[in-house]
């Protein structure tokens, strides 16, 4: 019973962090490749502070993880985040699929 009560607040606490549409596109982004900041930033058109903050969150819930790339960051999905059918992500708990593009903000 332990389990199953850790594994639902796992899945709980990752459906929080995704309930918001920029870290929704960051995963999306990141399906097909792993991207340094700038390159998310040319498409997403956010603040660097703002999508620098969307990411700690993400890596705090090891969706995301990030290695040094020269002087900048490399972002890519999580070991556990399992790229399913081209554009699902199986997160463990739940699988998340994007049916179509999200309009980048």
């Amino acid at each position: 019973m332990q389990n199953s009560t850790n594994l639902s607040i796992d899945c709980v606490d990752k459906l929080k962090v995704l309930a918001d549409e920029t870290r929704l596109a960051v995963l999306q982004l990141l399906i097909d490749s792993p991207k340094r900041v700038g390159e998310m930033n040319a498409i997403l058109h956010l603040e660097q502070s703002l999508l620098s903050h969307h990411l700690q969150v993400l890596r705090r819930a090891k969706l995301i993880v990030r290695e040094r790339d020269g002087k900048a960051f490399l972002y890519r999905l999580a070991p556990q985040v399992e790229v399913v059918t081209g554009k699902a992500l199986n997160l463990g708990c739940c699988v998340l699929s994007f049916n179509q593009n999200l309009e980048y903000l």
